[in-house]
């Protein structure tokens, strides 16, 4: 995956006077702890963190008119996630001009994003217990490693004869990005590149997760997702109409379990609102910044470096999505049926 170009969500600001003399603001000095997290969504220690991993390769090779050091490269690339606007970044921090923030923003974008196997991976063999009790003490839902759900980014228009299969249903273009994440927000997939028009169930059906699944690579822990996908021996939703008591329990704990997703889509767009708002970039160039997003996310969670949801004016709706039954076969309904009638006929 890779950036070539950052270039174009500015097109309509101003032309902003030469800063080669002004001084340059040291905000990782300038701001305590709580002041840099409000305005960068990180810790200090998690910014040095990043430093530390990749800082000595976007050291600048010279020192001529005042090169920027890697901590403020990674600040700017971080205001950016923080607010979306490159104005906003130059003119109120750093005093640095568009072209060398375009250029910041690509090569620390790049850095994050190639992060994505450390931080971004299914649950292990070893990790499935300790995954699956965290849900099932959510609602008694047994061998859950993961919520599933997609969620859409609002982008521009990107042109030419396939633009409209980005609009999507809502009338809006957008990237469909799933997600699925462990009870604890953690993400542990992402796929960030299918058009808003594509349903989820498409997007899943065609994602390498899918055919792990197939493989029996998991078994015998199971997805949850809403009725915007198919019933699987590995994927259960919801009973679309549930006859039975016990069906009607496995409704409640199954939504309630699955719970997760929907609030990791709120705390991700809470902590970096150019998701939320929308990334005015080149088509091609926006999965790396949902990507770098993602991994910052879980680096946070790693080391414990929380955002205030309640303080936060954002507010995050999903729309659940519904689909008919389908003619699948009934061997697609076993695992559920079966999980109705030993955990949920009580």
């Amino acid at each position: 995956m890779s950036v070539s170009s950052l270039s174009s969500l500015s097109d309509n600001e101003t032309p902003l006077r030469s800063r080669r003399n002004d001084i340059k603001l040291n905000a990782f000095e300038k701001y305590d702890d709580k002041e840099l997290r409000a305005r960068f969504r990180v810790s200090k220690e998690t910014v040095l963190y990043l430093d530390s991993v990749f800082g000595s390769t976007i050291k600048p090779l010279t020192k001529r008119n005042r090169s920027l050091q890697p901590v403020d490269q990674i600040l700017i690339t971080l205001r950016y996630y923080a607010t979306g606007s490159y104005q906003r970044v130059i003119g109120d921090i750093f005093h640095i001009e568009q072209p060398s923030v375009h250029r910041i923003v690509h090569r620390v974008t790049v850095k994050i994003a190639n992060m994505r196997s450390l931080f971004i991976n299914m649950p292990t063999a070893e990790e499935r217990l300790e995954v699956a009790n965290d849900f099932y003490a959510i609602a008694g839902f047994p061998r859950v490693m993961g919520a599933i759900d997609c969620t859409h980014i609002k982008i521009n228009s990107p042109g030419g004869a396939q633009s409209e299969s980005f609009r999507n249903r809502k009338g809006y273009f957008s990237l469909n990005v799933q997600m699925v994440c462990d009870a604890k927000l953690r993400i542990r997939n992402i796929i960030a590149r299918w058009p808003g028009s594509v349903h989820d169930s498409t997007i899943f059906n065609d994602s390498p997760l899918c055919a792990q699944l197939e493989r029996g690579d998991f078994t015998p822990m199971v997805l949850l997702g809403d009725s915007g996908y198919p019933c699987r021996p590995y994927l259960l939703t919801p009973i679309l109409n549930p006859r039975t008591p016990a069906e009607e329990a496995y409704n409640r704990s199954q939504i309630r379990t699955r719970n997760p997703i929907e609030r990791l889509f709120g705390v991700l767009k809470r902590r970096f609102p150019c998701l939320h708002y929308g990334l005015g970039l080149k088509t091609t160039n926006i999965p790396p910044i949902i990507v770098a997003c993602a991994v910052l996310h879980n680096i946070a969670i790693s080391r414990q470096d929380e955002v205030v949801e309640e303080d936060d004016p954002l507010t995050i709706v999903e729309e659940e999505i519904m689909v008919q039954p389908s003619n699948e076969t009934n061997q697609n309904f076993i695992v559920r049926t079966s999980l109705v009638n030993t955990y949920f006929s009580g």
